[in-house]
């Protein structure tokens, strides 16, 4: 087993971005800036198909207004993936957390399936209604946050997508109502490790610190 943490050789790497081509900065990005969390998003298109779509470069950008981003591949030609034209049609999105239970599921949302298949039936996942937007939500996902499109950039390589938040979908127990925490040993969302790797949130360790800043250990997860 590799001694984690140890880095052979006296010098540490030293690498220019400005040198290197679009595909090796994304392999070590993306190798590198990991666990990754995972936003498995629905579109309807224009003509009323259902499109689920998985994405690891996704994060949560502020809470007021609360506001999360995507970043959808842009690809040559007009063509582009089925999760940019529906947003760009519709302006309107469904973010999931995928969790263990339907992380296989989620992958496979990622076939590049025609733009007339609803890639949530052909993988076996649920369509509910949402609340507010018209693309549906997923029964099997613990988390779905509905959001309408707040801003749009484009990039050479990308289409960056950021939604604002106007509805929470969360499986029963998730949330404490009361105090507005997520009952986080109720909750076992996947992460992206690069290339086909993935890693779960079970294995959990607290850094809560003393008066002397001292770590303190804790098994509490009903906690933020």
């Amino acid at each position: 087993m590799p001694d984690v943490g140890h880095f052979p050789g006296n010098e540490a790497l030293g690498v220019d971005f400005d040198g290197l081509g679009p595909y090796e900065r994304y392999k070590l990005m993306a190798g590198l800036i990991v666990p990754r969390p995972i936003a498995l998003v629905t579109t309807l298109s224009p003509a009323g198909v259902v499109n689920a779509a998985p994405f690891s470069m996704f994060c949560m950008v502020g809470e007021d207004p609360p506001v999360v981003m995507i970043s959808v591949t842009r690809l040559d030609g007009e063509a582009q993936k089925d999760t940019a034209v529906n947003i760009d049609a519709s302006g309107e999105f469904v973010v999931h957390i995928p969790d263990e239970p339907m992380a296989e599921r989620m992958h496979r949302c990622g076939t590049r399936f025609p733009p007339d298949v609803n890639e949530l039936a052909e993988v076996g996942l649920t369509a509910v209604p949402s609340r507010v937007v018209h693309a549906p939500s997923i029964a099997e996902a613990p988390v779905a946050f509905e959001c309408t499109l707040e801003e749009r950039l484009q990039t050479a390589t990308r289409h960056v997508y950021f939604g604002r938040i106007r509805h929470l979908r969360a499986a029963p127990g998730l949330v404490d109502q009361t105090t507005w925490r997520v009952r986080l040993n109720q909750y076992a969302p996947v992460g992206r490790f690069g290339a086909s790797f993935y890693v779960s949130t079970r294995d959990r360790f607290s850094l809560l610190t003393d008066t002397f800043g001292a770590p303190q250990p804790t098994t509490e997860l009903d906690q933020l």
